[in-house]
């Protein structure tokens, strides 16, 4: 699925889906923070003469970081929430894609297997600076695919 050309894209024009069949408001990240895709190794084990491993240690969470402006959809507590009382749905596939400049065309995109959420999030109420508030979510991930 990937489309290569000569001039790299931007970062601007993205979709995520987070693999519950929702479209539109519900979906409208306005940042994505990919995790550093290391390379796992297995444990090194004292006096086996093996090499340092390099990388991300075994067992270290990868951990995709969705952040959105509040708009009054609960969709991500709701996961969140069934999450954390031990009551979450089977594990999801979260997709980001990358858009063309026709803001329709799917040019990259990136498959977050067996995802579950970790963390929700919300930046400070500040009544002087009227900025966004801004709804941040953590999603720990089995394994990355890119397309």
């Amino acid at each position: 699925m990937a489309v290569q050309r000569d001039r790299p894209y931007g970062n601007a024009n993205f979709v995520v889906d987070l693999g519950d069949g929702a479209e539109g408001y519900a979906t409208g990240f306005a940042e994505v923070v990919f995790p550093v895709f290391g390379v796992t190794q297995p444990a090194r084990h004292e006096g086996d003469g093996s090499v340092p491993a390099h990388g991300v240690p075994a067992g270290a969470a990868e951990r995709l970081i969705l952040k959105r402006g509040v708009s009054g959809a609960l969709n991500l507590y709701a996961w969140w929430h069934k999450a954390r009382t031990g009551k979450a749905p089977q594990r999801r596939t979260v997709q980001v894609h990358l858009l063309a400049d026709d803001h329709a065309t799917v040019v990259f995109s990136w498959r977050f297997r067996h995802a579950r959420p970790v963390s929700l999030s919300y930046s400070p109420l500040r009544a002087l600076e009227g900025g966004v508030l801004i709804e941040t979510l953590e999603i720990e991930f089995d394994r990355v695919e890119v397309a």
